[in-house]
């Protein structure tokens, strides 16, 4: 189950998670983190489906690298309400450059293990992931 390169197990949570936001949309986003010591991926945090994504963003380390998935609702243009599963990988400049390397190492792996990802997005500060930028991806 582990990943030759990186080493990393994804915890069975991770998915149940995942799918639960994807499927029967009872979490607004999910982030993960990589715990070293046990060498796999695990749920940190779940957000309830009222939560904004200024909530979302505050659940986000300033000094530490996440995995984050979160459910972005949007209408188009021809008044359709919509959704994209974004996919976020959260690297700060200021992050230890061991984390960086472990969660860098083990992204696509994990990705993989969450089918339904829509759009992905790699974030070393808040601006890169701020809510301009996710509206402009989902369109």
């Amino acid at each position: 189950m582990a990943n030759a390169a990186s080493g990393m197990a994804v915890h069975d949570d991770c998915k149940l998670r995942f799918l639960e936001l994807k499927a029967k949309r009872t979490h607004r986003f999910v982030v993960f983190k990589i715990e070293e010591k046990q060498k796999q991926v695990v749920v940190e945090k779940v957000g309830e489906p009222t939560q904004s994504y200024d909530d979302f963003a505050a659940s986000l380390p300033a000094d530490e690298c996440r995995y984050a998935v979160y459910d972005f609702d949007f209408v188009t243009a021809e008044n359709c309400q919509k959704s994209k599963i974004f996919f976020i990988a959260w690297s700060p400049d200021i992050a230890r450059i061991r984390s960086k390397m472990i969660y860098a190492s083990s992204k696509d792996r994990f990705k993989r293990e969450l089918d339904g990802i829509q759009v992905e997005l790699q974030a070393t500060d808040p601006t890169e992931m701020d809510l301009d930028v996710i509206k402009s991806r989902a369109y």
